[in-house]
């Protein structure tokens, strides 16, 4: 017992024994994980740099961007009371579908006094075509009678000149001669009627002539104002322009809607596509066509894939309401967004998640304008 005693002592008095003889001291630990974890971030560091200097720096990205649709807005080309509203809220429906139906009584009623009008007109103008045919009848009975009143006007001037001439040589008395001058003066009196009467036919003929033109004037008018109320009635069955979902449905039966007058709207699911307002200072590299990474904040685990297909011709500035007038007055530069319009490169499947107005983050690779050479053009050589 005695003699483990001082045995026990001499390993509690030499902590140096405890430590095994391979194990590195903790200084040198830390030394090698210090040394371990600069090389690491040395590499990351150098791949990080070398993605940024290869492609990263062509990435141009932005969260100011949404997804769009051309909308169509469904208005009355009448006014009148609705009778009947086709479609509900939020349904589908396809180009021709009709959509509302407004009271057309009023409009078939003037279709038909229009029809009542072509009819009035295409009677005077039947009449007047039959007063012509009579007045032509007449003008040639007439130029009948004036050959004949013509052919009496020369036979008795004739027998007047004829009969002069026996009573100077005392073959006819007198009386005779007087007897043929009168007929002379008779027949040329008759002439004369004839021609009166023959112009005056002619002159009826024209104007009957111009009242059958002004009858068909007012039925081809009457017609125009048929053709005007026949639209007019068939506007009051509203269909369906395009393709697309109801939206904005404002129409109920019985509503009295004025022309014009905003009833719903009509959104192109299978056309849409993103507005994305990128800085000016993004835009010096980005071409119709480059890829685009599409991300939609209401879809955090959705990745969708689309091309840049085309670039605004102005600034978002230049198109509103006051453009800016950086000419006048104190001057503040403000760095300016360029619209693009991306396509979405996605199938029917996709596309039924998404509706106009969500919020996206685009990202377009921009790397694809230096195939071709600077993006920036470059100054020609001196001749």
């Amino acid at each position: 017992m005695s003699s483990s005693q001082p045995a026990d002592s001499s390993a509690a008095s030499s902590p140096a024994q405890a430590i095994p003889s391979n194990a590195a001291p903790p200084n040198r630990r830390l030394r090698t994980m210090g040394s371990g974890l600069l090389i690491v971030l040395l590499i990351g560091g150098g791949w990080w740099l070398y993605q940024y200097r290869s492609s990263g720096r062509y990435l141009q990205s932005t969260d100011d961007a949404y997804v769009q649709a051309d909308a169509v807005t469904i208005s009355p080309k009448i006014s009148g009371y609705v009778a009947e509203v086709l479609i509900k809220d939020n349904q589908d429906v396809q180009a021709g579908q009709p959509l509302l139906r407004i009271d057309a009584r009023d409009y078939r009623a003037q279709v038909a006094q229009a029809k009542a009008g072509i009819d009035v007109a295409q009677a005077n103008a039947e009449a007047g075509r039959a007063q012509m045919h009579e007045q032509q009848a007449a003008i040639a009975q007439a130029r009948a009678q004036l050959s004949s009143a013509q052919a009496n006007a020369e036979f008795a001037a004739a027998e007047s000149r004829r009969y002069a001439a026996l009573v100077q040589t005392g073959a006819e008395p007198s009386e005779q001669l007087a007897a043929k001058r009168n007929q002379d003066r008779q027949a040329a009196g008759q002439l004369q009627a004839q021609r009166a009467g023959l112009s005056a036919a002619e002159r009826r003929v024209a104007a009957i002539a111009a009242q059958v033109k002004q009858a068909q004037a007012q039925a081809e008018s009457a017609q125009a104002q048929r053709d005007a109320a026949q639209v007019n009635a068939d506007a009051a069955l509203i269909t369906a322009s395009i393709n697309g979902r109801v939206g904005d449905k404002s129409v109920r039966v019985g509503q009295f809607v004025q022309q014009g007058t905003r009833l719903m709207s009509l959104v192109p699911m299978d056309q849409l596509y993103i507005t994305a307002n990128f800085k000016e200072t993004q835009i010096g590299l980005m071409r119709a066509g480059q890829p685009v990474d599409i991300r939609i904040d209401a879809l955090p685990r959705l990745r969708l894939k689309g091309h840049v297909e085309s670039i605004a011709p102005g600034t978002g500035a230049q198109f509103s309401l006051i453009p800016p007038q950086n000419a006048t007055g104190n001057f503040t530069k403000i760095v300016q967004r360029v619209p693009v319009r991306i396509a979405l490169d996605i199938d029917a499947e996709a596309r039924k998640v998404l509706v106009p107005g969500l919020s996206v983050v685009a990202e377009v690779n921009t790397i694809g304008a230096l195939d071709g050479g600077s993006a920036t053009p470059q100054p020609k050589a001196a001749q």
